[in-house]
C-alpha cells in the first residue's frame, strides 16, 4: 500500500450530502475483485451531466475530494475508494462518513478526514471563489491548509490508523512483519503434526 504523508493537491467541490456508494461506483461496474479498472466508473450516472463537477477542466487532477454530511452511505464495497483512488483521489473531506465506506478507505491507503460542518462550509466557499484551489494535507500534523498557511484545520484520526497510512501498511502488511515468526510456526507445526501436511 502506498503511504500517506503529505498530500498538495487541487481540491474538487461535490455539494451534495448522502452520496452513496452506488453513486460513486455503480454495480454494473463491480464484475472485477482487482483494485483497478474502475475509474471509468466513478459517479458514471453523474458524470453524464457536463456540468458535473469532475467534467469541468478546473477540476482536472484534483486529488482531495470535498464533500458533505454522510459521504459514503449505502452497501458496502470495496471498490468505492478503489475507484476514488484510481481515479486519482488520495482524500476525502466531509462532516462525516458511513461507517463501512470510512473503514474501507484506511484499508486502502484512502484518508477521510472529518471536519465541522462549518469548516467545510468555508472550503466549499473558498474552492468556488479561487479556481485552482488546493489544499496541504498533513496527516503527520494532523491538519487540512491552505497553500499559503492562511486557512489551517485540525482534524482527529485514530493512532493505528494513522500510523498504518504513514507507513503504508494494509491487512497483509502488517501480517508479513511477523514473516520470521510465521516461517517459524509452520516449521514447528510440520515437525510436531506432519501428518497436517
Amino acid at each position: 500500500m502506498e503511504k500517506f504523508t503529505v498530500l498538495n493537491g487541487v481540491v474538487a467541490p461535490l455539494d451534495r450530502a448522502n452520496v452513496d456508494t452506488d453513486q460513486i461506483i455503480p454495480k454494473q461496474y463491480l464484475a472485477s475483485i482487482k483494485r483497478t479498472g474502475f475509474a471509468q466508473g466513478l459517479f458514471a450516472e453523474w458524470r453524464k451531466d457536463p456540468q458535473f463537477v469532475l467534467n469541468q477542466p478546473r477540476y482536472k487532477g484534483a486529488a482531495i475530494l470535498l464533500a458533505r454530511k454522510n459521504f459514503g452511505c449505502g452497501s458496502s464495497r470495496e471498490h468505492a475508494p478503489w475507484a476514488l483512488m484510481e481515479h486519482g483521489f488520495r482524500c476525502v473531506i466531509a462532516p462525516s462518513f458511513a461507517d463501512i465506506f470510512f473503514t474501507n478507505s484506511f484499508k486502502n491507503g484512502f484518508l477521510p478526514v472529518v471536519l465541522s460542518e462549518a469548516e467545510v462550509d468555508r472550503l466549499f466557499h473558498e474552492c468556488n471563489a479561487f479556481p485552482g484551489f488546493r489544499l496541504v494535507v498533513d496527516l503527520e500534523r494532523q491538519t487540512v491548509a491552505s497553500t499559503d498557511q492562511s486557512l489551517s484545520m485540525r482534524f482527529e484520526i485514530d493512532p493505528f490508523r494513522k500510523h498504518c497510512l504513514l507507513n503504508g501498511l494494509d491487512e497483509i502488511g502488517l501480517t508479513l512483519r511477523h514473516a520470521d515468526k510465521i516461517r517459524e510456526f509452520e516449521a514447528r507445526r510440520k515437525t510436531q503434526y506432519p501428518w497436517y501436511f
